[in-house]
């Protein structure tokens, strides 16, 4: 029987952290030359009923120079039904993969509306909720890739971020990470 190749050992990680529940793939074309496409693998009432869930493969097949420790994908898990929210994650991985490096703390600005249901137009980068660290971390057998959560936000608030930083934002109000419908917390 051959190994396991990197995207089978990271479906596999999947498929026991969602307990076999079987997501939607949805391919985004490479504009990068030489880079295969990204996929979104979009979950359907996960961690419960009214949630979209999503996970990217295949920004952790480019190269950054600040990815020392390991490659990310990217994950977002909000309480609504708009596939939206899961592909225009997949779309900041194609577009900024080898350019930014999807650290806690950064901010993607998406500049417009995400979905209609939501002013929010931007995404905060911090670790995946409702994993445990070790299952946010996948060795797949040259590197390790590490899950980054992606959380909605609106822009005062990605300002906000940009000026006193993420543990300010993070700790300092009280904000629902899931609800894409919250009120601005700044």
């Amino acid at each position: 029987m051959p190994a396991a190749t990197k995207a089978e050992r990271f479906l596999a990680h999947l498929d026991q952290l969602s307990g076999g529940i079987e997501p939607k793939y949805h391919l985004i074309k490479s504009t990068h030359e030489g880079q295969p496409p990204i996929t979104a693998m979009v979950y359907r009432d996960l961690p419960e009923s009214g949630f979209i869930t999503s996970v990217t493969y295949g920004l952790s097949l480019s190269e950054h120079p600040d990815w020392l420790l390991g490659k990310p994908e990217l994950v977002i898990s909000v309480r609504s039904e708009d596939i939206a929210w899961a592909m225009v994650i997949a779309y900041f991985a194609e577009e900024l993969r080898g350019v930014c490096p999807f650290t806690y703390g950064g901010t993607l600005n998406h500049g417009q509306r995400i979905s209609p249901e939501s002013d929010m137009s931007a995404f905060v980068v911090f670790a995946p909720g409702g994993l445990e660290p070790a299952d946010a971390e996948i060795d797949i057998g040259d590197y390790t890739i590490i899950l980054n959560g992606c959380y909605p936000i609106y822009e005062s608030e990605r300002q906000f971020i940009q000026e006193h930083g993420l543990e300010a934002f993070w700790t300092g109000f009280d904000w629902d990470i899931n609800s894409v419908k919250r009120p601005q917390v700044v």
